[in-house]
């Protein structure tokens, strides 16, 4: 739980600021402070609809229907990270480009880790942990400073 945090916090301050995305989260910024939309929904949306049910689909399945279509091997292995990591930033456009440059990197990220464990219980652990942080960055309104820890 503490790795997706940390996650979080490097991509927040190091990984996205040289992307050029900017410090803070339009589309997510209406959260700033507000616990009646960050709570219930947001917190439902993170946990079960992202950390569970995206890794159930992007990790669990298609790496199970890519593994049957390319093999096992290493040189599938990676292809199979790849893909569905492509297919996962695809799926973050409503977030705009830099929604679909962090689910990219993350994508690599939690497919890598599914591909070397075969634990599907950590990468959802994991992925939750990171957007529960990045709801606790938003509601607290901390991107800013988190985006501009290294870079100014």
């Amino acid at each position: 739980m503490v790795f997706g945090a940390f996650l979080k916090l490097a991509m927040k301050a190091v990984v996205m600021p040289l992307l050029g995305a900017p410090a803070v989260n339009p589309y997510y910024h209406y959260l700033a402070g507000n616990a009646a939309a960050a709570i219930p929904f947001v917190l439902y949306a993170v946990i079960i609809g992202a950390g569970f049910g995206e890794e159930i689909v992007f990790r669990g399945f298609l790496f199970e229907r890519l593994g049957t279509l390319l093999g096992t091997s290493r040189r599938a292995k990676i292809a199979i990270v790849v893909l569905t990591a492509v297919l996962f930033a695809n799926a973050h456009w409503n977030q705009g480009l830099p929604g679909v440059e962090q689910a990219a990197v993350m994508g690599l990220v939690f497919g890598g880790m599914y591909a070397l464990t075969g634990e599907l219980v950590i990468v959802m652990v994991t992925h939750a942990a990171f957007d529960l942080m990045a709801v606790a960055l938003i509601y607290g309104n901390l991107e800013s400073r988190v985006a501009h820890l290294f870079f100014r």
